[in-house]
């Protein structure tokens, strides 16, 4: 008969406890995060596209790129949300958008990354993907009545915030020598003209054909009033986010107006459903559906595709074609394209849509203190109007705010600046509605004078 060392047999047991203990420290690891990457699934991402990089060709396929726009988008991300004061006026919306434009314009990103990031983006159309999630799935989420509310309500402090920033933004750009004619028709006009295609290239297309003079010259001269424009409307934002947790009160924190609850309710049980994969695999089919009815209503109509897609969505909910389990599903998208996709896609963009030399180049005083002067004007009333009409002020000037963006990719940075992408359906109709009704009426005005 054998005896066994009592040493051994402490070993033995201490060794699954020590095995335990190591894959605790490996499971704590992977729950740092940047972003939504674990630290060691980011490292290896890291040697990945050094990598490819190295080899000279980075593949353009999506699974590629998913990862690529998430390292550097989530990277950026979260310096912004670590540098002291500048992190509560949307820093990181700014240098995932922003830092990516300048390492292109300096030649600091490695051609094949740009390459690929460009290609892929605009092949793609990956914008509209998310705007198509985040419209479908907040609007199905939302509350039915405060929803009829807020779109009746909305363009009221709208209609008046543009009214009152076009007479302030021209007053001031008048008083600092721009010039009243230049003032407002090439730094505040182009401001809440709806971004850049839809807002600065129809706009330049009309003066081109209206002053004879040629559309890339005018594009050039609009252009950087856009951007900084959109920047302004960032910064500020993210101020009142900052706000709103100092004076609760004062914000929805993403709801327009009280009593819009953030749960779909079940009509029948009065519960709120939960969602599983079916249903949230169904949501998002029916997004994507409903931003290619969009797709066919411009092609028939001329309407821009994210407002038919909006209006689409509005009216199955009003008369509850969507079961509530579906709408459930379309909350979990929504949260989904909000947290996991953002930064990613503002990396994408800033590499690919964001031209870092035209925004330097209206980097001089007169013209920046117009274009803040603008927007600071825009989102005030729209704040006071939305409070006046017992809406959030915070929440209502967030999404005038919207109007004086870069487009859709504006909405994007100012609502996640201001940690509220759930007021994206609201947010696209200052920004393409509005911008519309803006070009539209400008146009004719011009047409008007030069008669």
């Amino acid at each position: 008969m054998t005896t066994q060392n009592p040493q051994q047999t402490d070993n033995a047991a201490a060794h699954p406890h020590a095995q335990r203990r190591a894959l605790e420290r490996w499971w704590a690891l992977m729950e740092s995060r940047v972003g939504v990457i674990p630290l060691p699934v980011y490292v290896l991402v890291g040697f990945l596209i050094w990598a490819m990089v190295a080899s000279g060709k980075v593949p353009n396929e999506i699974s590629v790129a998913i990862v690529v726009f998430s390292f550097f988008g989530f990277t950026l991300g979260e310096l912004g949300k670590r540098i002291p004061v500048l992190k509560h006026v949307g820093a990181a919306a700014i240098l995932a958008t922003f830092v990516p434009s300048a390492l292109v314009y300096y030649k600091v990103l490695p051609p094949a990354l740009v390459s690929m990031t460009t290609d892929f983006t605009k092949s793609s159309n990956f914008l509209y993907l998310f705007i198509a999630s985040i419209i479908v799935g907040s609007i199905l989420s939302m509350d039915r009545k405060v929803l009829i509310q807020g779109f009746l309500k909305i363009f009221i402090p709208l209609t008046v915030g543009t009214v009152a920033a076009g007479v302030v933004g021209t007053l001031v750009g008048t008083a600092l020598g721009i010039g009243t004619y230049k003032t407002f028709f090439f730094i505040v006009v182009p401001i809440m003209a709806g971004g850049v295609g839809e807002g600065a290239i129809p706009l330049s297309m009309g003066y081109a054909e209206i002053l004879h003079q040629e559309q890339g010259e005018l594009f050039a001269l609009v252009l950087p009033s856009v951007m900084l424009g959109s920047l302004s409307a960032i910064l500020i934002s993210g101020a009142l986010n900052f706000v709103g947790k100092k004076y609760p009160h004062l914000t929805g924190e993403g709801r327009l107006q009280a009593g819009e609850g953030d749960d779909v309710l079940d009509p029948v049980h009065g519960a709120a459903p939960v969602a599983d994969v079916v249903h949230m695999a169904a949501a998002g089919v029916t997004a994507l559906t409903l931003y290619m009815a969009g797709l066919a209503c411009h092609r028939w109509f001329g309407l821009p595709a994210p407002i038919s897609m909006l209006f689409l969505a509005v009216m199955l909910k009003l008369v509850r074609a969507i079961s509530p389990e579906i709408e459930a599903g379309s909350a979990v998208v929504y949260r989904f394209f909000s947290v996991a996709v953002t930064y990613p896609l503002l990396f994408a963009i800033g590499v690919s849509m964001t031209p870092w030399d035209k925004l330097v180049n209206a980097f001089n005083l007169p013209t920046m203190v117009t274009i803040l002067a603008t927007v600071s004007t825009l989102v005030a009333c729209g704040g006071l109007v939305g409070k006046w009409l017992k809406m959030y002020p915070i929440d209502a000037a967030i999404v005038t705010a919207c109007h004086s963006g870069q487009g859709g990719t504006g909405d994007v940075a100012i609502l996640t600046a201001a940690n509220r992408m759930s007021l994206m359906p609201f947010a696209q109709i200052a920004t393409r509605i509005g911008g519309a009704i803006t070009v539209t009426l400008v146009l004719i005005f011009l047409t008007y004078l030069q008669h």
